[in-house]
């Protein structure tokens, strides 16, 4: 039942995967950044937050508190509380995790090529503190074309 459950999670990754690397970002400034020590992050995330923020790991599909969310508001980095998505470009992509079709500034968001788990991938980490976000993909609804795949758990919810 454990290997089935791997099926699934490996599937699941496979289908949110894209080779295509989306547009790139103008650098935020220096002064604007958010630096702390690893310790310091340990205490102001819970244990479930520091492994998908600072160790870039990732939350189960289907079970983020806004996966299904619906209300109308702005997306925070739930770890320096940088707006980062409008409840607008939410949709539902069928994927498992948290979708928008655009960034409210793309500064806000840095793309980098993520090349582990035997996949190339864009990760999407916050400008502000270097918090991993998730990853943002090309197969996303127009206007952009793209679809940012975020852990529920990089995130929180300001109505």
């Amino acid at each position: 039942m454990k290997s089935i459950f791997y099926l699934v999670i490996l599937f699941t990754f496979a289908s949110c995967t894209s080779n295509s690397q989306p547009k790139t970002t103008k650098p935020m400034s220096t002064s604007n950044k958010v630096t702390k020590t690893e310790e310091e992050w340990k205490k102001v995330l819970s244990p479930e937050q520091y492994q998908v923020i600072r160790q870039k790991g990732t939350e189960t599909p289907y079970t983020g508190k806004y996966y299904l969310h619906k209300e109308k508001g702005t997306y925070v980095c739930a770890a320096c509380g940088a707006e980062l998505f409008k409840s607008d470009t939410k949709f539902d992509a069928g994927c498992g995790w948290p979708s928008f079709s655009d960034a409210i500034d793309s500064s806000r968001v840095t793309y980098t090529t993520d090349k582990t788990h035997g996949m190339i991938r864009t990760e999407i980490t916050c400008t502000k503190c270097g918090g991993h976000l998730g990853h943002v993909f090309e197969d996303g609804p127009k206007p952009t074309g793209l679809r940012y795949c975020v852990n529920s758990l990089s995130i929180e919810f300001k109505k």
